[in-house]
């Protein structure tokens, strides 16, 4: 008789109480490396093998599912593997892709002034994107990089 009417007091709560305590659901977004070196790894824990040994602070990497302590993320060349989420950091990020050296511009315009030059995989930090730009700080260089060389930004994310 008792669990009947502990059942019923339930049955009495509004569906709200019970929404408002379910976690919002997983939306993949971009992460960056926060210590000087991370173990990418097959699988959520430390008994799996390493992939790959990531060097570079501020790296950036795109995660895509969390279990437990561990977060699954893909690199720009996309390799999948897992990390310990407390090599990450949500700072963003971007990594410049493509060959040769990408122009840094003072204004988000094509025929700005160039205020810098990036080399590829060079880490920028990212501070805003528009459609075709995105604003990266790196070092002393302050400006605007074109969308198409850089990895690290959703392909219609814009963000001031």
């Amino acid at each position: 008789m008792r669990g009947v009417w502990l059942l019923m007091l339930g049955a009495l709560m509004p569906v709200s109480a019970f929404a408002a305590d379910a976690p919002a659901p997983f939306k993949p977004h971009y992460v960056s490396q926060r210590v000087t070196q991370a173990s990418l790894r097959e699988g959520p824990g430390y008994a799996y093998r390493i992939l790959w040994i990531y060097k570079h602070k501020g790296y950036p990497f795109r995660e895509t599912a969390r279990f437990d302590i561990w977060r699954r993320v893909t690199t720009a060349d996309g390799t999948v593997g897992w990390l310990n989420g407390q090599l990450l950091s949500d700072a963003r990020t971007v990594l410049v892709t493509g060959k040769g050296r990408a122009e840094i511009r003072k204004k988000e315009d094509s025929s700005s002034e160039v205020v810098g030059l990036a080399e590829s995989d060079s880490v920028l930090g990212l501070k805003s994107c528009g459609p075709e730009f995105c604003r990266v700080r790196a070092q002393r260089v302050d400006g605007w990089i074109s969308r198409s060389r850089i990895w690290g930004v959703d392909p219609v994310e814009v963000f001031k």
